[in-house]
């Protein structure tokens, strides 16, 4: 069945007025308001991280980290806005809620738990081993992890009352989150869809969602990421064809790429491989890892006599090995990256080859998955992938799934969550054609506040959730100014100029030396620029000027115009004028 939504897109009041004219400081909170802020996830697929306020208590849902991109450069991590919780905040969070176990929902615990280690931390077990190996990489000691499984309720401080419900997802043990509280309730999804043939058997749990759709949910927060997309996704259970072709075609070496966290694609590809008589070794320190704690918790079902390290791949034929590796998305260090570009030391790949892309494109990666697929075809590898093949379905849920939703739950509001702004709009269409009021479809982006009073929804005001940025192991306080220099650097180069003058007798004694990188490959190109800086800076200094700032200014300004007019760039330009 191929569902398409034919209503008429509706005019959001909030989106307009929180996305385009901006919000004032939102006013102090009342008692018995709840005060709602996304942190991260809103206006982007990544960092996701709530912060619910009431009666001075606070409670976080989520946690995680946006991979940068090209606009970012040497950055490592983007993070959620946890400058928002200053020191008061942070001594008044009551627990820390996550709803599954990917980077971008836990990435960022490590970072919060370092300002404050004692916070509760609740989640499924797959969920939590998979934060624990995070915090001992972070050395991160004495922290309170506490675990929870779907149909449990807690009571967290004296504001919160929370259960958690089972969803499907690309990775197992994956929860929603209901939290009651005074001021009305609130329905979180965090991602789900609902695959109703799941690998493990474990499906998003619509019985739960009406029931307390009946009980009341003033407030559901939907995941939006597949918002755009028609039907129903399909079950991982049908890629089972395209993987057993993959396997049956490949007479040599045969590489599986995916996410390191996606536990079910995994158990397909050791499936197959088990089948195939091939062996099964793990490539990348991610996949290394987390099929680890996967295999050591139940969730991943591996024969014993079936794993072999890469040490001892060698021993094997290439015909009974089955790799299964990182790189999926082209990340530059990942394993696949480097066979790719023939610079894994254990690992190539030649004519005959098989590697079997099994991720969907995440968006802004097109480019560096492109280069991957090319680089193994250029050695003569056959590359699988989902443009060729049905060998990756999404975890989230589209059009059809979030009509379900919907209809089941009944909420008196709606804010779409986990999602750029095309997909929060389109979110809360689909909301708006099952009877949600416009009004009520609260469409705002990251730091945009709402309020629930008595039940009732409204946005009032905004806060800054801009990036937080990570650098090697730390947290940097890189600018944005900072930022766009790199980004010159990257894209227009660099000039150097130096000279030494006498303003006194308005001479250059030494240069001007002019000096490029990544701009012009011979210096001696500037020939020609070089009597024009002269006369400039001999005429500012007769003309009075005899600042050393002033006179680099000069210097940069008749650098900047003539590279401007010559050849239409515009590089970094640092002038060094030493007054003698």
């Amino acid at each position: 069945m191929r569902l398409v939504l034919t209503t008429q897109p509706h005019r959001c009041r909030y989106a307009d007025f929180v996305q385009f004219q901006g919000l004032k400081t939102p006013p102090a909170l009342k008692p018995n308001v709840l005060r709602i802020i996304p942190l991260g996830g809103l206006g982007d697929v990544g960092r996701n991280m709530s912060c619910y306020e009431i009666n001075g208590e606070l409670l976080l849902i989520d946690c995680g980290v946006l991979f940068p991109e090209d606009d970012h450069p040497g950055v490592d991590l983007l993070l959620p806005h946890l400058d928002y919780l200053d020191d008061d905040k942070l001594s008044r969070v009551t627990a820390l809620l996550l709803t599954h176990g990917h980077e971008d929902h836990i990435g960022a615990v490590p970072f919060l738990l370092k300002r404050r280690p004692d916070i509760p931390v609740y989640g499924s077990k797959l969920t939590l081993a998979l934060v624990e190996a995070k915090l001992k990489e972070h050395r991160i000691r004495n922290y309170d992890l506490r675990v929870v499984r779907e149909g449990d309720t807690a009571e967290i401080g004296e504001e919160f009352d929370v259960e958690f419900v089972a969803v499907n997802h690309s990775i197992p043990d994956a929860l929603a989150v209901y939290v009651k509280t005074d001021a009305g309730s609130i329905l979180n999804t965090g991602d789900f869809k609902m695959d109703q043939l799941p690998i493990d058997g474990r499906i998003t749990d619509l019985r739960a969602f009406a029931r307390l759709g009946e009980e009341g949910v003033d407030v559901f927060m939907v995941d939006s990421t597949n918002a755009e997309v028609p039907g129903f996704v399909r079950s991982e259970r049908d890629l089972a064809p395209a993987i057993e072709q993959t396997f049956d075609q490949a007479t040599q070496k045969l590489i599986v790429a995916t996410f390191a966290s996606h536990v079910h694609r995994v158990q397909q590809a050791v499936d197959a491989a088990v089948r195939h008589g091939r062996k099964i070794c793990y490539v990348g320190r991610s996949m290394v890892r987390n099929m680890a704690i996967a295999r050591d918790l139940g969730y991943l079902k591996v024969p014993d006599d079936s794993l072999i390290e890469l040490r001892d791949l060698d021993k094997y034929p290439d015909d009974k090995v089955a790799i299964i590796c990182t790189g999926s998305q082209g990340e530059s260090l990942s394993a696949l990256a480097r066979i790719a570009h023939g610079e894994h030391r254990d690992i190539s790949v030649g004519e005959g080859d098989v590697v079997l892309m099994a991720s969907s494109l995440i968006p802004g990666n097109e480019n560096a998955v492109t280069r991957v697929i090319n680089g193994l075809m250029s050695h003569g590898a056959t590359v699988v992938h989902k443009g060729n093949a049905l060998v990756h379905v999404s975890g989230h849920a589209a059009q059809g799934e979030l009509l379900y939703a919907y209809n089941v739950v009944r909420p008196r509001a709606v804010m779409p969550i986990h999602g750029e702004y095309r997909h929060l709009t389109a979110n809360s269409r689909i909301a708006v054609s099952t009877g949600v009021q416009p009004e009520d479809a609260i469409v705002v982006t990251d730091g945009g506040v709402v309020d629930l009073d008595d039940g009732r929804a409204s946005v009032v005001g905004k806060v800054d959730a801009s990036y937080i940025l990570v650098e090697g192991t730390g947290v940097s306080e890189l600018t944005p100014d900072a930022l766009a220099d790199r980004k010159i650097l990257g894209e227009e180069g660099f000039i150097s100029v130096s000279a030494a003058i006498n303003p006194t007798s308005a001479s250059i004694v030494s240069g001007p030396d002019i000096k490029a990188k990544g701009f012009a490959e011979d210096d001696r190109g500037y020939d020609e620029i070089r009597d024009r800086l002269v006369s400039e800076l001999e005429s500012a200094m007769r003309g009075g000027m005899s600042d050393q700032h002033k006179l680099q200014q000069v210097a940069r300004r008749t650098i900047g115009r003539w590279v401007a007019q010559t050849y239409r760039r515009r590089p970094m330009i640092v002038p060094a004028i030493i007054v003698v």
